[in-house]
């Protein structure tokens, strides 16, 4: 089965990255190079903060510190009511559910986390307009190699609401060793270590014969600079005493003081009216617990590719958190190796998300074929909770894996399939993606019937699951779209009413 093919289209389509990313976006375009695209006033980054005000939508800097905006959305991207934690998302706007869907309560009005993500994008894609004089409609997205299938589905969603349509979603690090280039290396074995604003990925890249394969991925998606502010609003609020509970202003004043602890070793200011003498040291003992979990995710992702720390030739840093020093000492440290800082961490993935764009949309024939996996493993449930592993994580993609099942009784007639995600042994502690039921099983006697199940994954990392019974050649299929986020129609609905 052909799983995917390049075509080229006409030319005159920009090739356009976007990183949409926890605390900020960027947007970039590859004409002769790649470059990002700056606003009016020189600023290549948008911050990713949205605010609704008096039926208009403000994006970036003008909504940033405001009570009433939206920040770090990222987070609850793909994520159900039962998945969120208080600390996920920085703002007083309550949620509510329906569906297990997240909805924002904007002024009475809920408002989906799809559609906050969706107006990030349609800003990034009017600055591109604006710089390139022409209209921006095919793009590559980059998302954390540990999104799952609900999280990428959503980002698609997001997308399709701002009019634009996916070339591609690549992993953040993949996007990462492109920018560097890493894919122009004869051979060698790299590790992008990316710690953004709210989520933390390694992915284990190889260089060998022409194809660029990551073959190993970790991460968290709940671990990353905001949460190096939260412990650093703590360690202060502790050490002095202090009553003030987080809100947006605030937030901006701590991620002002970790930034300036990054360069300095040690910040004297007044802070919540009151004079704070806050050290780098103290800063990096109070992170010191989530920086040994990164170190934990590395020895697990170098375990799952069965390698060793020295076999690594590159080590690549990507996302703004990783300035801190003590990042780059813990990861030096492991490595006994200086990494690769060379290119600006907050722009390297929206770079080679152009780059990667550049290449779908030319069909480069000298560029090398990237191969990415799947973060974790697709499984369907069996009779008793028992989960039966179909693809295993961190297996190549595109790939078609069928297997073959059969009835527990004569007078079974039909078998409806829970395909779940994650890493767990039981039903209970995976994610259900969604079910596909088969009826009409003949009635013969058990263990006679040959029911093959199918699970494909396209280059996108999109999930479609096929049943068929062999004797009467019966068949179903399903491509995933879980409910998190909008659905199909509603996503026409909104596109309907914006034109």
């Amino acid at each position: 089965m052909k799983l995917y093919n390049i075509t080229e289209p006409s030319k005159a389509i920009p090739a356009i990255g976007i990183d949409l990313g926890t605390t900020n976006s960027l947007i970039a375009v590859k004409k002769e190079k790649a470059w990002v695209i700056a606003d009016e006033h020189e600023d290549k980054i948008l911050p990713s903060v949205v605010l609704y005000k008096d039926n208009s939508v403000i994006v970036g800097k003008g909504a940033v510190g405001l009570e009433s905006s939206i920040s770090s959305v990222k987070r609850l991207v793909g994520k159900g009511v039962e998945d969120i934690k208080t600390k996920d998302i920085v703002t007083k706007i309550h949620y509510n559910s329906d569906r297990n869907n997240i909805l924002l309560d904007i002024n009475g009005k809920p408002v989906s986390v799809v559609e906050v993500s969706a107006e990030i994008l349609k800003a990034l894609k009017q600055r591109a307009e604006k710089v390139l004089h022409q209209a921006v409609t095919k793009v590559v997205i980059t998302v954390p190699a540990y999104f799952d299938d609900a999280s990428r589905n959503a980002t698609r969603a997001a997308a399709q609401l701002a009019e634009l349509e996916v070339l591609r979603l690549i992993n953040e690090p993949t996007a990462a060793a492109l920018a560097y280039g890493l894919d122009k290396k004869c051979h060698g074995i790299f590790l992008v270590y990316d710690l953004g604003g709210g989520t933390f990925d390694i992915s284990i890249v190889t260089k060998k014969e022409g194809v660029m394969q990551v073959i190993a991925t970790a991460g968290d998606v709940s671990l990353g600079g905001d949460d190096f502010d939260l412990i650093l609003f703590k360690l202060i609020k502790e050490k002095y005493q202090l009553t003030d509970q987080l809100n947006h202003q605030i937030l901006i004043e701590i991620k002002a003081i970790r930034e300036n602890l990054t360069v300095q070793p040690a910040w004297n200011g007044l802070f919540l009216k009151q004079h704070i003498h806050i050290t780098r040291k103290e800063f990096e003992q109070a992170i010191d617990p989530l920086l040994r979990k990164t170190v934990k995710l590395m020895q697990r992702a170098l375990k799952d590719a069965e390698l060793r720390q020295e076999e690594i030739a590159d080590i690549v840093l990507v996302g703004g958190a990783t300035r801190t020093p003590a990042v780059k000492k813990i990861i030096k440290d492991f490595f006994n190796k200086e990494p690769l800082d060379e290119i600006n961490p907050d722009e390297i993935v929206a770079l080679g998300a152009a780059e990667h764009a550049h290449s779908l949309l030319n069909g480069n024939e000298d560029d090398s074929l990237l191969l990415d996996v799947t973060p974790l493993t697709l499984s369907i449930e069996l009779m008793g909770e028992v989960v039966e592993r179909i693809i295993p994580r961190n297996t190549p993609i595109p790939i078609s894996i069928t297997k073959t099942f059969t009835n527990y009784s004569a007078e079974q007639t039909g078998m409806k399939l829970n395909i779940l995600q994650g890493e767990g042994e039981t039903v209970a502690s995976c994610r259900s993606l969604g079910t596909l039921e088969l009826k009409g099983i003949p009635k013969i006697p058990a263990g006679e019937a040959r029911i093959e199940i199918t699970f494909i994954i396209d280059a996108n990392g999109v999930l479609t699951v096929i049943a068929c019974e062999k004797t009467q050649n019966i068949h179903q299929e399903i491509t995933l779209n879980p409910t998190y986020g909008l659905s199909e129609e509603t996503v026409l609905k909104l596109l309907k009413l914006s034109s």
